[in-house]
């Protein structure tokens, strides 16, 4: 088993810990468009959309760090330290990552730039744009070439399309 020559952790499980992060942030932005989509049809202002996002970043990063933490400690008999919690850490941190792109959506609605409205229907733009994005470059690496690459975007795009069309039908 070759290591990774910046960690000297095996590739294998350096593989499984980004497909981890990258799991954690796919599932951050489908729940972001969610919750940017109700704000904008919702009355909130400014600052309550802003501490709405960050609530919601902050909330979903602590419920899976319980329960990563529960799940370890039901499985392994203890709770996890050291490697292991920097691992937990570092796998569940772009739960965070996903309150970037709306808060500056709505720190540029606060400043008057955009309406609040546009500025969270953007950002939820935005999150499924992002959803393409990793799906084509999922695709790429599954070495189908430039269709494959785009039908996977398309495909997980629509993941992102659904949500905000369920949010807008259902009037939240």
């Amino acid at each position: 088993m070759s290591e990774d020559g910046r960690s000297g952790v095996p590739q294998e499980k350096a593989a499984d810990v980004m497909a981890g992060r990258l799991k954690e942030r796919i599932y951050a932005t489908i729940t972001m468009i969610a919750v940017v989509v109700g704000l904008s049809l919702s009355n909130a202002g400014a600052a309550g959309a802003l501490a709405t996002v960050l609530t919601t970043a902050l909330g979903l990063w602590l419920a899976a760090l319980v329960a990563d933490q529960q799940a370890h400690r039901t499985v392994h008999r203890h709770f996890a330290r050291g490697h292991e919690l920097r691992r937990m850490l570092y796998v569940s941190s772009p739960l965070l990552s996903c309150a970037v792109s709306p808060s500056v959506m709505i720190a540029l609605a606060a400043l008057d730039v955009l309406y609040l409205s546009t500025a969270l229907m953007t950002a939820a733009v935005l999150g499924v744009v992002s959803l393409f994005l990793w799906g084509c470059v999922g695709g790429v690496r599954l070495g189908g070439g430039v269709f494959t690459a785009v039908l996977a975007g398309v495909a997980d795009a629509a993941i992102g399309v659904a949500v905000v069309l369920v949010k807008v039908s259902a009037g939240h």
